[in-house]
C-alpha cells in the first residue's frame, strides 16, 4: 500500500527476514549502511532519500531492487 520507496522495500525486507535487520540499514538510525550500495534500472540509487519513489518499472514488479554490498581496502 502506498508509495514504493526504499524505505517500504526494506521495511517489508526486515520483516519477512529479520536476521536482516542491522546489516542493510543501522539498528538505531534505520539509515543505510556505508558499504551498501542499491541500484535499480541501471542507477545509482544509494543517495536518493529514502523516501523517494523508485523507478516505475521496480514498483510494477518487472525490474529489481539491488541491494549490493561494496569492498573497499587497498
Amino acid at each position: 500500500d502506498g508509495a514504493v520507496t526504499q524505505r517500504a522495500v526494506l521495511d517489508a525486507l526486515e520483516a519477512r527476514y529479520p536476521v536482516l535487520r542491522g546489516t542493510i540499514r543501522g539498528h538505531a538510525t534505520r539509515r543505510r549502511r556505508p558499504f551498501v550500495r542499491l541500484f535499480a534500472c541501471e542507477q545509482d540509487l544509494s543517495h536518493e532519500s529514502p523516501d523517494a519513489p523508485l523507478p516505475e518499472p521496480v514498483a510494477r514488479g518487472t525490474e529489481p531492487l539491488l541491494v549490493v554490498g561494496a569492498m573497499a581496502g587497498g
